[in-house]
């Protein structure tokens, strides 16, 4: 199992989580790529630690969307959507390059990320744009989204995940931030959560019913309270109940 999570996302004097500690529990680092959040100095100093920790480095892609953290909505042209991620695979090769190290796949941030589940024109200009930049980068994201879909239709490797600390609707979409009880916080529920994940057992969704999520990559966020002791407690979870822990990308 692959446990991964969104690093880098400060930006100048501003910083978020703890970068870290969090490259000392996850195996692939989904590092911001200044759209969102992440400059660069950050970007640097994040690729240079993940290269000497042996973490995977992932290009987080977003829309343009600094002062709302990549949270909203863009209706944004299929070939400005294109570009903009071309233009930010691009930038964090540069630093990974310099480390001694390759982005190695590609995770969508955000409302990105959330958009694309369904989102056909949107979710094809992200798969072209890899398509364009390297065909053998894996894409990680939700199971049964749009983006995996195109992506597996145009012979990219695609990477089902799922989140530590995020409730699931009954159709394994992600609730809404908006909604209360949208983020866990139960550093021992979510331990619990992840182990089933990771060893084929079905979870609680939102309405109490049971959902089965197989991921193949396990998302521990590096932004919510306690996240480095959620992490590492999920890390232990894993790691006791016998389930390897590796990046998916090589």
């Amino acid at each position: 199992m692959d446990l991964n999570s969104d690093l880098g996302e400060g930006f100048g004097q501003w910083r978020l989580g703890d970068d870290e500690a969090l490259l000392d529990v996850v195996t692939s680092a989904n590092v911001a790529c200044g759209f969102h959040a992440g400059d660069p100095s950050i970007m640097r100093r994040v690729c240079a630690r993940a290269a000497e920790s042996g973490v995977a480095v992932g290009a987080q892609v977003s829309y343009r969307d600094l002062a709302g953290f990549g949270r909203r909505f863009i209706d944004v042209e299929p070939a400005e959507l294109t570009a903009d991620v071309l233009y930010q695979l691009g930038a964090l090769e540069a630093f990974a390059r310099v480390a001694g190290s390759r982005v190695r796949y590609v995770k969508p941030h955000g409302a990105l990320y959330n958009t694309i589940v369904a989102h056909e024109e949107q979710a094809a200009a992200v798969v072209q744009a890899v398509v364009e930049y390297d065909r053998d980068l894996p894409v990680l994201g939700l199971p049964g989204s749009a983006w995996l879909r195109l992506a597996d239709e145009a012979g990219l490797t695609t990477v089902a995940e799922a989140f530590a600390d995020r409730e699931y609707t009954p159709q394994g979409t992600l609730v809404s931030r908006r909604l209360p009880g949208a983020v866990l916080h139960d550093a021992d529920e979510i331990a619990r959560r992840c182990v089933a994940m990771a060893t084929g057992e079905p979870v609680t969704d939102v309405e109490g019913g049971l959902l089965r999520l197989s991921p193949e990559s396990i998302c521990v966020h590096g932004d919510t309270q306690g996240a480095v002791q959620i992490a590492r407690r999920v890390r232990e979870a894993l790691t006791t109940a016998g389930v390897a822990l590796a990046p998916f990308a090589a």
